[in-house]
């Protein structure tokens, strides 16, 4: 058989739609500067659905020193991987700030988030150790751990009864071949719902097992704890996480992701990972951005007061207004109500160009069936009236749904 013609019967999950979700519900064209009020099918729309928390993608700061950097250095230079011809002092400066940020001994640059975290799980972890993983894992973890060929174990999400009955079995496991270690990840703040790991009860049960814990803060990172150090600080227990993991493509508006620990690992990392070691170092533009952007978190804590401000006037007004928030603890806000897929695409539309209001829309299989999930995420640069006029949109919105005014079992286009 043709691969190719058997890709065809099955698209997947989310490719069976694509001729009536592409350009719209899938891949839509957000344009204009990067800001809270954007263009959407020409219509100005007010946005809540990118990861520029801190409001860094624009701010004059920072983009002087992207131009700046861009026409001293161009994009290419370092030409190479960092083990052969891309390693700089200025790399070697963002990581020591990096680690110096995270309480950490020594970090590590990755070229990408979910690539990093991918490699890194392949790096750690040989066929006699053992993953134990939340359920809720993200997408780069499940890749990771589908090149692990030893044994994995999931926990349900947040439980720290099951993570303990799991810990227990992956003990057995370990004393038994005695060759392999447990490796625990959990996520700091999970991305869709909001909630976030209990990273302070999974570092107490380091008393009682033998095992390592990575924790993915991409969520975390600039948003959490009192400086933006992320989870681990918010819960007082940095010191308790083995190997802490960010990315740049939230707070820091740019591109990127870094893992910082134990130095003597860190240097393990960066000889063994194979996506870092196989591919072109950060381009030179990346590395100074995020030095400034480094130096913006740490130095300026208006940056996290404003967004908090926005985050609780958002929260605050919506479950006033009767809205389901979930568990979120962080500023990513899930807004939850109840219809079938089709209600959820009507609403959507509605919303976008009725009430000019732009964020993104999760259905089943991704939740439950039945349930529709519209996540919000805040920045430091949206406003009060914005907040308002928002938790008045979702308001008329609510009361729509629930008065029947949406169709159960069909694309409504005469809304566009």
């Amino acid at each position: 058989m043709d691969i190719f013609e058997k890709l065809q019967p099955n698209k997947g999950p989310l490719a069976q739609y694509a001729d009536q979700a592409d350009g719209y519900f899938a891949f839509p064209k957000l344009e204009g500067e990067i800001a809270p009020w954007m263009y959407f099918n020409g219509k100005k729309v007010l946005t809540w659905s990118l990861n520029n928390y801190l409001g860094l993608a624009n701010h004059p700061e920072i983009r002087k020193v992207d131009a700046e950097a861009a026409k001293e250095w161009g994009l290419a230079y370092p030409m190479g991987a960092r083990m052969l011809t891309g390693h700089t002092k200025y790399h070697e400066q963002l990581e020591q700030a990096l680690a110096d940020f995270e309480r950490k001994e020594a970090a590590y640059l990755l070229n990408y988030g979910y690539q990093g975290m991918v490699s890194i799980i392949d790096s750690l972890v040989d066929r006699f150790d053992v993953i134990v993983y939340d359920s809720d894992a993200h997408a780069c973890i499940i890749d990771g751990m589908r090149l692990h060929i030893g044994k994995r174990f999931v926990y349900k999400h947040n439980d720290i009864d099951d993570l303990e009955k799991q810990l227990k079995r992956a003990t057995r496991i370990t004393k038994l071949n005695r060759k392999g270690g447990i490796l625990v990840i959990t996520e700091g703040v999970y991305g869709m719902v909001g909630d976030l790991g209990k990273l302070k009860d999974i570092v107490e049960l380091k008393k009682k097992y033998d095992f390592r814990l990575l924790v993915d803060d991409a969520h975390g990172f600039g948003t959490m704890g009192h400086d933006g150090s992320g989870t681990g600080t918010h819960f007082g227990v940095q010191d308790g996480i083995d190997l802490y993991f960010g990315t740049f493509a939230k707070s820091m508006a740019s591109v990127g992701a870094f893992i910082a620990g134990e130095k003597k690992i860190i240097e393990y990392l960066r000889y063994n990972m194979r996506s870092q070691i196989f591919s072109k170092s950060l381009p030179m533009p990346i590395v100074i951005g995020a030095i400034k952007r480094l130096e913006m978190i740490r130095t300026k804590p208006e940056f996290i007061k404003k967004l908090w401000d926005i985050v609780n006037a958002l929260q605050g007004g919506l479950k006033e207004a009767g809205f389901d928030l979930g568990k979120t603890q962080s500023p990513v806000t899930p807004v939850m109500m109840h219809g079938t897929e089709f209600e959820a695409a009507n609403m959507i539309m509605d919303l976008r160009e009725n009430y000019k209001v732009f964020c993104s829309i999760v259905v089943y299989p991704v939740v439950p069936k039945g349930t529709i999930l519209f996540r919000l995420i805040p920045t430091a640069v949206h406003t009060l009236e914005d907040v308002d006029y928002t938790v008045k949109a979702f308001a008329a919105l609510k009361s729509k749904l629930e008065n029947g005014e949406y169709p159960k079992d069909k694309v409504d286009r005469s809304i566009l």
